[in-house]
């Protein structure tokens, strides 16, 4: 199909429908779309036959299943009584199995679920198609009212219309494979094998009173070590029943067509086009390790059906089911996205403690968090803390943590963000309440914005500096505050300079936009805009980068004499030591340019220069961009290095974020989306990190804290919602400690005020006449 699909003239809804592929998806929608409206027509195609299927078992949701419920309580009722289900989930690493409960699993054998769907379809009037294929998506769009294209990962109607759905298709890099065992696990099971040829994991789940789905799982580069792809699917299972003979109770496994493959994401620009929508696997997927694609499938069809139902006709419905389902699907790609990096970088956290593992394994996601585990099993939730050394009663963001010679009572910290309100760089009686606020707030940390070196190394006309006396008297006004008014708070700095991205307006505005008049000039590693029509700065030469160190050295000098307790260096986000890290914007010939060493080369020379004037005891932090968000820039494997040669240079902890380097960035923006960064520097060099990046809750910040991605949380714009975040927390969370100290003139306010009555007195008795 090359031109514009054109639906027949039939007004109002669908009266006749096609659908591709007879999988769970496909089927309930048929089975649904004929309940709802008996007059239409519906034809199925499926080219394989109809006791034909791949995969063995199929977990289900309690959600999911309440819609089942709501929507067919005869396909309801079938699936009830062929469901096994439990609450456990048992993680078994390094000889110790740790159970968790109060999860609550439903699933049933693929092949039973779709005995029950062909049997509704049937008993409904649908007309079901084995064994055939379905005519060209050219004939079907002309001569049905609708086509409903759920014909799995491998859509053959996506890549027919691929110009007008524009999938992106992304292949991850494990390997799995899908087999069976006949007998029944008695929990959810992840099972950790460390082999000679490196780490493997099995989940397993009951999906019938005898019988058991078995997933085996390695790294591509392991699955090669280990010969897997040298050995027919009889020996490979051969092979994985020895590796987990223990798990398996010494039974073989057996296989469905079983192959090994790796893992595709699928997202779609569109989901439809004209009179064709795609459904299921077809618009996208997510990784096994979260739930079901039939989870999602089944939920399409639902959502698919209902706006049939309620919108006037076949556009307006097509919109409104994409509207209704796009950000429900976005959110659990991002989540089966988290679990799968998890899995991919398993052996980054085998060296975890036990529970800590557990614990780490269990909310990979980040669907379950910290308060979300101790609801469902406190027991496992209290052992995992004590593990971790949190005092009775004392959530993980309550404990302390060290850096060098200076303790934080809490692992809060007040993210530096850029407040743009100060006169030739001298921060005023905004910064002194704006700083002071957050620091009465109890955060462990209250950071600065970035301070520049220079003027010229201002970010626009409002921003602070610290190369000066007058500038290093007001912030000594801050630090005195704080220490004196917020005991037990540390305040930090941000050292940098803004590089291309300087001589720009005032945030609010015109964000990164130019100055109209006052411009200074700008210098970089070279000399690239940062934006189209922007300023182009000079390339720095040998002499101006001597200056350059002299300069952040003599800011880090008035910085120690206005009594900053840790002082950071800013090389992320674009700015000018970021500059040289990313071969984006460093395109330089000399010494400074080139590979990643020679990139890392003028940071690495600021740094010592810093770190030689800045007191022993005091510790040093380096912010850094993680990934570009950019083809060709920065990689998460750059950020690694990057990290490692900064620790090796005496940095104390890595404050990691991401992007804002060159404009084209294409973030992929979610709740905690750039912690998965900080938690792999955190593992592979062994440095304590600070993660960002849209952490907004306390209980984001135990998750992080507890499970070892993080050691400090940075949080910005909570902050500026609620300056008391850290202490609200306490109060919110019942914890009343050493962690978070409210200032003796806010005690009374240590509780949430009360509201106006809003419940009323429940019915009691129920008359009739």
């Amino acid at each position: 199909m090359t031109g514009p699909v054109h639906a027949p003239t039939t007004p109002g809804r669908p009266l006749r429908v096609a659908i591709i592929g007879g999988g769970p998806g496909g089927l309930y929608a048929a089975a649904l779309l004929k309940r709802l409206d008996p007059n239409r027509e519906i034809t199925l195609w499926e080219r394989n036959a109809p006791d034909v299927t791949f995969g063995f078992g199929v977990v289900l949701s309690d959600e999911t299943l309440g819609g089942i419920e709501h929507a067919d309580p005869v396909v309801h009722e079938a699936l009830r009584q062929d469901f096994v289900r439990w609450d456990d989930i048992d993680i078994v690493h390094r000889g110790v199995r740790h159970r968790s409960g109060g999860h609550g699993f439903a699933a049933l054998g693929r092949h039973r679920l779709l005995e029950i769907l062909h049997a509704r379809c049937r008993s409904l009037g649908v007309e079901l198609r084995f064994s055939t294929e379905a005519p060209h998506i050219d004939r079907l769009a002309r001569e049905y009212d609708l086509v409903v294209a759920a014909d799995g990962v491998h859509s053959t109607t996506r890549e027919s219309l691929a110009h007008v759905f524009r999938p992106h298709v992304a292949t991850h890099h494990c390997r799995y494979i899908w087999l069976a065992a006949d007998f029944a696990f008695d929990a959810f099971r992840f099972e950790i094998a460390e082999t000679e040829h490196g780490v493997m994991q099995l989940h397993g789940y009951p999906f019938a009173a005898d019988a058991s789905t078995v997933i085996i799982e390695m790294h591509e580069e392991v699955w090669r070590a280990a010969g897997y792809d040298e050995l027919s699917p009889q020996e490979s299972m051969e092979r994985c029943a020895k590796v987990f003979a223990e798990a398996l109770r010494g039974r073989p496994l057996r296989s469905n067509s079983s192959a090994w493959t790796t893992f595709r994401t699928v997202v779609n620009d569109r989901w439809s086009h004209g009179n064709v929508v795609l459904l299921g696997d077809a618009a996208h997927t997510a990784h096994f390790s979260i739930g079901s694609g039939t989870k999602l499938a089944v939920e399409d069809a639902l959502a698919l059906a209902a706006c049939l139902t309620e919108q006037p006709d076949v556009p307006r419905a097509l919109a409104a089911y994409e509207e209704e389902r796009r950000p429900v699907v976005a959110s659990t790609q991002r989540a089966a996205r988290a679990s799968l990096e998890w899995f991919e970088n398993l052996r980054l956290y085998l060296r975890q403690p036990p529970r800590q593992f557990a614990f780490n394994l269990l909310t990979r996601s980040r669907r379950v968090t910290h308060d979300n585990l101790r609801l469902r099993d406190a027991r496992f939730t209290e052992s995992v803390e004590r593990e971790f050394g949190c005092p009775p009663g004392t959530p993980p963001m309550f404990t302390p943590f060290r850096l060098r010679g200076l303790t934080l009572r809490n692992r809060v910290v007040v993210s530096p963000m850029d407040m743009y309100s100060a006169t030739d760089g001298v921060p005023g009686d905004f910064h002194l309440v704006h700083l002071g606020a957050r620091a009465l707030g109890g955060a462990g940390l209250v950071m600065t914005e970035m301070v520049c070196v220079s003027p010229e190394g201002r970010i626009t006309p409002g921003c602070a500096g610290l190369y000066s006396g007058r500038q290093a008297e007001a912030w000594r006004r801050v630090t005195d505050f704080v220490h004196r008014q917020a005991p037990g708070t540390a305040i930090g700095v941000q050292l940098g300079h803004s590089g291309r991205k300087g001589s720009t307006k005032l945030m609010w505005e015109g964000m990164d936009e130019p100055l109209p008049t006052g411009n200074w000039p700008l210098v970089a590693a070279s000399p690239l805009p940062y934006k189209p029509g922007g300023q182009t700065p000079r390339e720095l030469s040998r002499a101006q980068l001597t200056d350059l160190r002299e300069q952040f050295a003599a800011a880090a000098w008035r910085a120690a004499r206005a009594g900053f307790d840790l002082l950071e260096l800013h090389c992320a986000h674009g700015y000018l030591l970021s500059g040289f890290l990313s071969p984006l914007t460093n395109r330089r010939t000399d010494a400074y340019g080139g590979s990643l060493d020679r990139r890392l080369r003028f940071p690495l020379e600021v740094f010592d220069a810093v770190r030689a004037v800045w007191p022993a005891e005091r510790p040093m932090t380096v912010r850094i961009s993680a990934t570009d968000w950019a083809e060709g820039g920065t990689t998460a494997e750059d950020a690694v290095a990057i990290a490692r040669a900064f620790a090796a240079h005496g940095a104390d902890a890595i404050d990691v974020s991401t992007g804002q380097v060159v404009a084209a960035e294409r973030p992929e923006f979610g709740r905690s989306y750039q912690t998965p960064f900080a938690d792999r520097i955190r593992h592979e060099v062994r440095i304590p990190v600070i993660a960002v990046g849209a952490i907004s809750s306390w209980d984001d910040v135990n998750s992080l804290i507890l499970a070892g991605r993080a050691d400090l949380c940075a949080l910005a714009r909570p902050h500026l919602y609620d300056p008391h975040w850290t202490l609200h927390a306490a109060a919110e969370q019942g914890y009343e400690g050493p962690g978070a100290v409210w200032p003796a003139p806010y005690r009374a306010g240590s509780r949430r005020p009360r509201t106006g009555r809003t419940d009323a007195p429940r019915p009691r008795l129920s008359l009739s006449g």
